[in-house]
């Protein structure tokens, strides 16, 4: 029988909150509204260690990730993981079998790919967006989720257009949207996507013909906006929407500036 030196009494007895594997790469399909989406996640999944154990069995994390991912793979199941907070669920649930803990942590951090029709060539554009779910299963047994979407827009300033005779500088916009729930709140990764880049100027595209390039610099000139303007316009949509704590950040990539511009609020 081989030696479990993780079950030892450490040198130092102190708990640690988490303790586990990161960045780890993994496939993963789920079917969401009768659409399959296949992903490529990094994972990363943590316990809390008590103070009288050395470590965790880390080969027991990677066995639950392995045994949900590859449930969810098999056709005859894929309908179980409905969603990646589902998908983290059930990694837990599989790792509360393997491996004692009280709290316990899911993060699955990938891309969503939506496709778009870009506004004049009604062409089709298939636009990336950062995704990342966290599951957290709490000390007392409740689960809870958290959401994150990333995503690229634009802006035009307003103040350069009203005293520069309707001429303005426009910018790259990063807007990011976190919101943190109850594991039954109803909330969907593409809705949260579609908040944040209806809150810019305009869209942008991957890919563009030059007539959609002309439709996109127009509306942009016609819905100038700050980045406050468009964080406060994130937020207060989400908060509509959405229960639960949401956060806002929004970053402009200035153009005529060496520096940056930061919008953040929650709530």
């Amino acid at each position: 029988m081989p030696v479990e030196t993780q079950e030892e009494v450490p040198e130092i007895k102190e708990p640690l909150r988490r303790v586990g594997i990161t960045n780890l790469r993994t496939v993963a399909k789920i079917n969401w509204k009768g659409r399959e989406y296949t992903f490529l996640p990094l994972i990363e999944i943590t316990i809390d260690l008590p103070a009288e154990k050395k470590g965790i069995h880390m080969s027991r994390l990677v066995e639950s990730i392995t045994e949900a991912m590859g449930e969810a793979v098999e056709e005859e199941v894929l309908k179980v993981h409905t969603s990646l907070e589902e998908l983290g669920k059930c990694v837990i649930e599989r790792l509360e079998k393997k491996h004692p803990h009280r709290r316990a942590e899911v993060w699955i951090k990938t891309h969503l790919i939506i496709p778009r029709v870009t506004p004049a060539s009604r062409k089709t554009s298939y636009e990336p967006y950062d995704v990342e779910v966290g599951v957290i299963k709490n000390d007392d047994g409740s689960f809870e989720k958290v959401l994150r979407v990333r995503v690229i827009g634009n802006t035009a300033c307003p103040h350069a257009m009203a005293n520069n005779n309707g001429k303005t500088h426009i910018q790259r916009a990063i807007g990011e949207l976190e919101i943190r729930a109850p594991f039954s709140e109803e909330i969907e990764l593409e809705e949260m996507i579609d908040i944040v880049e209806g809150s810019f100027s305009n869209p942008t595209y991957t890919l563009l013909k030059t007539e959609d390039e002309n439709a996109v610099v127009r509306g942009m000139y016609k819905n100038p906006k700050f980045v406050e303007d468009v964080a406060r316009e994130i937020f207060a949509k989400a908060r509509e929407r959405f229960g639960g704590r949401i956060h806002v950040r929004v970053i402009s990539n200035e153009s005529i500036h060496k520096h940056d511009v930061i919008a953040e609020t929650w709530s």
